[in-house]
């Protein structure tokens, strides 16, 4: 699935503050570039189309509210920690799973169907 995140064209495209220093992160394993003050949220729609997919199998999603109120943009730490990616500044380093890490959060066996139908959906 993630090659499939990097080989759409992204969600965002940068047209100004083209000129803040870049950060190296990893998403899923990959590497990828944000810029300075990008939140995770924006590295993530930068770098492919959507943020992750749905645990209640309604598809990708991409951030709703865009300020940390709502469970849309969850993403997490290669730790396992939940963080949100709306309000999550990106750090040098950084590395982001836009699935829960199954050693932490396993995968129910509705949620994998899910996400098969998912990654279906999307060929």
């Amino acid at each position: 699935m993630l090659e499939r995140r990097f080989a759409s064209p992204p969600r965002f495209v940068r047209l100004a503050e083209k000129g803040r220093p870049p950060i190296a992160l990893r998403i899923d394993g990959h590497p990828a570039t944000a810029l300075a003050g990008d939140t995770l949220l924006v590295a993530l729609l930068s770098n492919g189309r959507r943020v992750r997919d749905s645990e209640f199998g309604d598809g990708a999603r991409a951030g709703f509210c865009l300020m940390g109120a709502c469970q849309d943009c969850w993403v997490w730490s290669e730790q396992g920690e939940r963080l949100r990616a709306c309000s999550t500044p990106v750090q040098p380093g950084m590395a982001v799973l836009t699935q829960p890490p199954i050693r932490l959060w396993p995968l129910t066996p509705d949620l994998k169907e899910r996400l098969e139908q998912s990654v279906q959906a999307q060929r």
